[in-house]
């Protein structure tokens, strides 16, 4: 089915690959190739035709590049400058995830689907909790753009918060606040 075809827009939060020091597993890089899977079983079974993400190493990353091997228009949301962001939140964890990163927001840039929100004024939980709150909106408008897109969060986690200030349960809560109908969590 062409993606201009598919009913559903998803936008997704999910875990980074665990640091190498991580006290507890959430999300190690042995599950990369299930989520991979999983992702691409969700989004064809649900067709998904936009996906709204962040661009951070595990579940956005490997979520923007199945999508973009489905042929899914892929929008990306970050809280400050790719650059910044690249260093931050994708190759300070194990895994090869720059040159990835680089090639993605390089096919995003091309579609003019970037969107950089640019604050060096706010603290960094609140930085990423506005970056949470706006890969919401922009799922939201893209759904709004054409009628009769549904609205699905995607969570990828191991199911439980980490802190009061958690992004990924934030995500969850801000989409389900904005109506969204339909909610799959991936477990890891």
């Amino acid at each position: 089915m062409p993606a201009q075809a598919k009913a559903t827009v998803a936008a997704l939060a999910g875990r980074r690959i665990d640091a190498g020091d991580a006290p507890a597993p959430r999300f190690p890089l042995a599950s990369v190739p299930k989520v991979r899977r999983t992702l691409h079983d969700v989004f064809v079974g649900k067709g998904v035709g936009a996906l709204v993400s962040s661009a951070a190493c595990g579940a956005d990353l490997i979520a923007l590049e199945v999508a973009g091997a489905l042929g899914i228009r892929r929008r990306v949301v970050l809280p400050f400058s790719k650059e910044r962001f690249r260093e931050t939140s994708v190759v300070d964890r194990p895994g090869d995830w720059g040159p990835l990163y680089d090639r993605v927001i390089a096919e995003i840039e091309a579609a003019d689907d970037l969107v950089v929100l640019g604050s060096a004024a706010r603290d960094a939980d609140d930085v990423y909790q506005w970056a949470s709150a706006e890969i919401v909106r922009q799922a939201e408008l893209l759904a709004n753009a054409s009628p009769g897109q549904n609205r699905m969060a995607v969570i990828v986690w191991e199911g439980a918060p980490r802190s009061v200030s958690d992004a990924t349960e934030g995500s969850r809560k801000l989409a389900y606040e904005a109506g969204f109908t339909q909610c799959c969590m991936i477990t890891l």
